[in-house]
């Protein structure tokens, strides 16, 4: 048998690894705000075992619920500039590779 192929239930193992890290920094942000699991969670519309799973970095979660415990943290403005193309230097350099190599006047 080889390797097992990454599923939406079961991303590669660098997503995993991302999903956790991102779940250690939610249960600091909570902790360093003070507040209990089940505050977070009431803040969230969601359910104590849930903000759980999310701090565990679980990959079922949907990214919404992430959101809502986001924004119960006041972390929800970091979410909006993750893929914002002015912080994106691959696509800066892509952008850059497809220019032309002469401008001519029309």
């Amino acid at each position: 048998m080889g390797a097992l192929m990454p599923t939406p239930n079961m991303p590669s193992s660098i997503v995993q690894r991302s999903l956790r890290r991102l779940g250690e920094d939610i249960r600091v942000a909570r902790k360093r705000r003070n507040l209990t699991m089940q505050v977070v969670a009431e803040r969230a519309l969601a359910s104590r075992k849930t903000v759980a799973r999310i701090e565990n970095g679980d990959p079922g979660v949907n990214i919404g619920t992430y959101a809502s415990v986001l924004h119960a943290l006041g972390l929800l403005d970091r979410l909006t500039s993750l893929a914002d193309p002015a912080q994106d230097a691959l696509g800066t350099d892509l952008d850059i590779d497809a220019l032309p190599q002469r401008v001519r006047p029309k």
